[in-house]
């Protein structure tokens, strides 16, 4: 984990982050983090601890984000969260796929085998606009085959977890097991 800030100058922070092997810089809106930003900790935490305002927030952020809503007024009435709230916490919370400048995902599948599986595997994961690295894919035996699909999700239309519920609900596909994720 590279954070700006007190991460980058060293001390703990710094140092649990490269332990946990995760990589990410905070960036403002703009794509280049504020002085301000920078002058502040930086901290990773779980959503089920988030006050509602916040997670609010972060809802009608995705919602104006992928056009769902064309103003601040009327995202902030679809989730039922007051202008002053989402003001309040626009600029100081974010998903942390936001933060990740590049995430590179490593997932497996075990799927039939019957002809055009795998094209349509590639296919979903393209509609989403995962940009497939590497692809590795065994001999099929017993009627099962094991692909390895290394992905670059920096520019994913829609978010992990929707995509892998779409990814499991194939008829082809038994099994779909996030391996690795990093920068």
């Amino acid at each position: 984990m590279v954070c700006r800030g007190e991460a980058e100058e060293g001390g703990e922070s710094r140092l649990a982050a490269l332990r946990a092997g995760i990589r990410f810089r905070f960036k403002s809106e703009g794509g280049a983090m504020s002085k301000r930003d920078a002058e502040h900790k930086f901290y990773l935490v779980r959503e089920d601890v988030l006050p509602e305002a916040m997670k609010k927030t972060l809802e009608a952020k995705e919602l104006i984000d992928r056009g769902r809503a064309e103003s601040v007024w009327e995202a902030v009435k679809q989730v039922d969260l007051s202008r002053s709230a989402f003001y309040k916490y626009r600029d100081t919370i974010y998903p942390f796929h936001k933060v990740v400048k590049e995430r590179i995902i490593t997932l497996f599948f075990h799927l039939e085998d019957r002809s055009g599986t795998l094209s349509e595997l590639l296919r979903l994961v393209a509609e989403y606009r995962g940009n497939i690295l590497t692809i590795h894919q065994t001999i099929p035996l017993q009627g099962r085959a094991n692909v390895t699909l290394s992905l670059n999700v920096s520019e994913m239309t829609i978010d992990l977890d929707e995509m892998l519920s779409a990814l499991k609900n194939l008829d082809f596909i038994d099994t779909v097991e996030v391996l690795g994720a990093g920068g």
